[in-house]
């Protein structure tokens, strides 16, 4: 149980915040661009999984008893309690060289998981023949700015990485949350009926 008496504290007023450790580092620090942007890579999968709800494609599979967007939503929605768990990770200084006394951490069985939903969403897609451009849909949009998003928190991880230790975990988890969301923002768009935005070369 978590228990939060006061939203502000006024601590970090002066441009510092407090890792999970205790320890006390500038809000630019690479460990809490990293964190950061892992946070806000779980806010876009939020908003993927609210436009999945109301989006009218979706809508009409639901009431034809598909169980499509279900599926997704409870995908989408232990992805977002995964994500959680990574930003405490990266919080957590001790977290690579002491994996075993930190609760809150991404671990092979998720990445794992993220591969066979992958291999799922894929399975029926048409080969690419082509680059794909952000669209496919509302839905699709998102989940291509939620694939950006992950992008750029990956990148902060290896940043990260390159100065203080990382758990290789952290890093293999977010590359392959961006394909998933990939695949995702293709298996939407031919799921619910929406073109995809090739690249066309001619046009360029």
């Amino acid at each position: 149980m978590v228990y939060i008496s006061k939203v502000y504290t006024k601590f970090g007023d002066a441009g510092q915040t407090m890792l999970a450790s205790g320890d006390t580092v500038p809000k630019s620090s690479p460990r809490v661009r990293a964190y950061g942007d892992v946070d806000e890579l779980n806010a876009t999968v939020g908003m993927v999984r609210l436009e999945l709800s109301r989006d009218g494609a979706g809508q009409a599979l639901r009431e034809s008893g598909d169980g499509f967007v279900a599926e997704l939503d409870r995908e989408l929605g232990r992805i977002q309690q995964e994500l959680f768990n990574l930003g405490a990770e990266l919080a957590t200084p001790k977290a690579a060289d002491a994996p075993e006394e930190v609760k809150l951490k991404i671990e092979a069985r998720h990445v794992t998981a993220l591969e066979q939903a992958i291999d799922r969403l894929n399975e029926p897609l048409e080969p690419l023949r082509s680059f794909i451009l952000p669209g496919g849909g509302p839905t699709g949009t998102l989940a291509h700015l939620a694939r950006t998003v992950c992008r750029r928190a990956e990148r902060e991880v290896v940043a990260l990485a390159a100065v203080e230790p990382v758990r290789g975990e952290a890093c293999r988890y977010l590359n392959r949350l961006s394909d998933y969301m990939f695949v995702l923002a293709r298996a939407v768009a031919q799921k619910f009926g929406y073109d995809e935005v090739l690249w066309d070369q001619e046009n360029t």
